[in-house]
């Protein structure tokens, strides 16, 4: 048995007891001052203040002095839109300078362009594309994420993005999960007809995907002019039926009741939730379902960011992720999202922490294996350049993550 003793660090972690933490519990950490982490075979056997720890070593351990640097959980980013073949900043600097979106649609822009883009890239293309931003994000911290299809939008095309992800998971060392979100918008040859696209996504592209086993989860972007309540009622319900878990993309300009829809289907996420109402929220609460917020895309966007406060009261588990896209929200970074989580939604170092590591696990079905520092899990953490996470927000603009750990092993 290989083992590995980290010493002299100041750890700073969530605990997991089970489910995501919420309320009060949002921000509850455990912190060891002068703290160890001892690792066999990639997977921790204790953690605590260093003498308890050092205690437990059997035989031979590798030591490694941390140099009283802050210790925590690997970034989980549980919602990116990674595999994609080309960037649009032509369209942002068209976005900055005022041009609506439906002009920059118009002229060739928005998802319908991404679409264009994946159709004529080849998987193998996707693949390196999509391991460039992985691996951006693993040096920025990221040890976990997911990983969205939706620029497909037809079965060819959404089936090559899925296998394209499914190759990233197996040549990446992060844990990826993939995400089928064919329901991204309309495509052009079903514009007035949503509900015929729903029902091929579910006549035809579900049973593929579920035979292949090329993901687990169902999502749908739920806003006015994209698809209707009644639609992902519809094809979320189908998912589920076939033993998918299901997770929306709800109200994000509009208070479409998105967040009410995932509280009635249960779903692992509700995701954005710009303009959720309280009483929404509320039921998402009752539910237990996981409130993805994204605040770097309200950043790009301009728009006001979620009200992380208002769901923290009310009881309703927040995760943090970055949106990767190549539309909205382009940056690979969980530390700028932990900043915009402190510095603009309200949230403390110790709720964001728990946010961007714990929380994000269970939104998407990982925190078994990942998102604390707890004996049985993987050794995914990282050293910062600071004592505590708070760091991640103090020192903006520039990358506070020393070294990356997986699985024991540094890979950063």
């Amino acid at each position: 048995m290989v083992q590995q003793l980290f010493r002299n660090a100041r750890i700073y972690s969530p605990v997991d007891f089970g489910q995501p933490k919420r309320g009060p519990g949002q921000g509850e950490i455990a912190h060891y001052p002068r703290g160890a982490l001892l690792v066999a075979n990639g997977i921790i056997a204790a953690v605590g203040d260093e003498d308890s720890v050092t205690a437990e070593v059997t035989g031979d351990a590798q030591e490694i002095d941390c140099g009283g640097r802050c210790l925590i959980p690997g970034f989980v980013d549980p919602h990116t839109h990674m595999c994609f073949a080309r960037l649009r900043e032509r369209e942002f600097e068209l976005r900055v300078a005022g041009t609506p979106y439906l002009e920059i649609l118009r002229q060739g822009g928005g998802i319908l362009s991404s679409v264009l883009a994946v159709a004529a890239a080849d998987e193998d293309e996707l693949v390196k594309n999509t391991l460039k931003h992985a691996q951006l994000a693993l040096k920025l911290g990221t040890t976990s994420l997911e990983i969205k299809s939706g620029y497909g939008l037809d079965i060819e095309n959404e089936l090559k993005m899925l296998r394209a992800i499914k190759r990233v998971a197996m040549e990446s060392v992060q844990d990826v999960v993939p995400t089928f979100l064919g329901a991204h918008a309309i495509p052009r040859e079903f514009i007035g007809r949503g509900d015929d696209y729903i029902s091929l996504i579910i006549d035809e592209m579900l049973p593929l995907i579920k035979a292949e086993g090329l993901a687990d989860s169902c999502d749908i972007f739920c806003e006015k002019d994209v698809f209707t309540i009644e639609q992902a009622r519809k094809l979320l319900s189908a998912a589920k039926k076939i033993g998918m878990e299901v997770k929306i993309h709800a109200d994000e300009v509009h208070d479409l009741g998105g967040a009410g829809l995932a509280a009635e289907l249960r779903a692992s996420s509700a995701d954005h939730l710009l303009a959720a109402s309280e009483e929404n929220i509320a039921k998402m609460a009752d539910s237990g379902v996981v409130a993805n917020l994204l605040p770097a895309t309200a950043y790009s966007l301009g728009k006001p960011y979620a009200a992380a406060r208002l769901m923290i009261e009310k009881n309703v588990p927040v995760a943090l992720a970055t949106d990767c896209n190549p539309g909205s929200s382009f940056s690979e970074s969980m530390q700028f999202v932990f900043g915009l989580a402190v510095m603009n939604m309200g949230m403390s170092p110790a709720e964001a922490l728990v946010a961007a590591t714990l929380n994000g696990a269970y939104a998407i079905g990982l925190a078994g294996a990942v998102g604390s520092l707890d004996v049985g899990k993987q050794a995914d953490f990282l050293l910062l350049d600071g004592e505590t996470p708070a760091i991640l927000a103090y020192h903006a603009g520039v990358s506070s993550v020393v070294s990356v750990y997986k699985r024991g092993i540094a890979v950063e």
